[in-house]
């Protein structure tokens, strides 16, 4: 089965990361696709809702230069891709103008598209921490729930995973997701980790909370509760196609910050990437809320895959 990731491209320096970051993980990998997707925010003094109306008419100038420096650095990305190991047939682009606003735009067509991610880079987090295309990042962080995004910062030199372990359903989704996506792959190893600060002043689920995702007889097999689901995420990448001998289990620590610790195992073990799920935008100020976050917001040269 085919997985298809939607990119947003911006021709800057944080999309070449993204570049890189896919050279490195999928270059090898055919059974994923890309389409890369440039928006171009339109202006009311353009008036392009007069071209909607009569397609015969030209764009403004303005437009016109903002689509042609659009279309050019989509064909550059595409062609960096096609240079380093992805074939024709993998990659795509579409450059689409809106007048909505640039982050609601990538998000009805990652949607609409049916993709399995969508990936986005951003700026390092600094004093100010404001994200690529302005607030483009931060707000699709806020509507993005009904597939994973995936967040890069920087220069991710390593094609390791952690995967973050928690006894709540999305946890197990978000294994789910990485299995799907990297089963492929021969290289990459995924490490488990659960931090002891995860349960700090949140309710942990019930095994009846995961029926409805996985079945009784499922759970009733699989579900370690007393292990902190370690061996049920290790079950969930098994069955996605992920060999046993690329999945290792690290020793629980803590920190009074959970998001610090993920990011420090992170570092410690040379680990790329953190998977980690999510809960609804409900519960989004709750602990389960802050840990993403904050794990968004202390990540440097890392990618995060929110799912959830």
């Amino acid at each position: 089965m085919e997985r298809k990731i939607l990119v947003a491209i911006d021709g800057s320096v944080y999309s070449s990361n993204s570049l890189d970051y896919l050279i490195r993980l999928f270059s090898k990998n055919r059974e994923i696709a890309f389409h890369l997707l440039a928006v171009i925010a339109t202006t009311g003094s353009d008036q392009n809702w007069m071209y909607d109306v009569d397609p015969m008419r030209q764009q403004s100038p303005a437009m016109e230069t903002r689509t042609r420096a659009a279309r050019k650095y989509l064909n550059d990305a595409r062609e960096r891709l096609l240079r380093n190991g992805l074939t024709e047939e993998q990659v795509t682009v579409e450059a689409q103008s809106s007048r909505t606003n640039i982050a609601m735009a990538i998000h009805h067509t990652a949607v609409h598209g049916s993709y399995d991610a969508l990936l986005i880079g951003r700026r390092g987090m600094g004093k100010v921490g404001e994200m690529f295309f302005g607030s483009v990042s931060s707000r699709l962080l806020d509507i993005c729930r009904e597939i994973p995004l995936w967040i890069i910062d920087g220069e991710v030199t390593s094609t390791r995973f952690l995967l973050a372990v928690y006894a709540l359903p999305v946890s197990l989704l978000a294994a789910d997701h990485l299995a799907f996506i990297m089963s492929a792959d021969r290289d990459s190893e995924i490490y488990l980790y659960h931090s002891s600060q995860f349960f700090g002043g949140d309710p942990q689920a019930s095994a009846q909370d995961f029926h409805g995702q996985w079945g009784k007889a499922w759970c009733e097999k699989y579900l370690d509760m007393d292990n902190n689901l370690f061996g049920a995420h290790t079950q969930i990448l098994l069955e996605g196609g992920v060999a046993k001998e690329r999945i290792r289990q690290l020793a629980i620590e803590s920190d009074l910050d959970a998001g610090r610790d993920l990011i420090r195992q992170a570092k410690k073990h040379h680990c790329g990437t953190i998977v980690i799920g999510r809960r609804g935008p409900e519960i989004n100020k709750g602990f389960f809320g802050g840990v993403s976050d904050r794990t968004i917001q202390k990540a440097q040269d890392q990618a995060v895959w929110l799912v959830g």
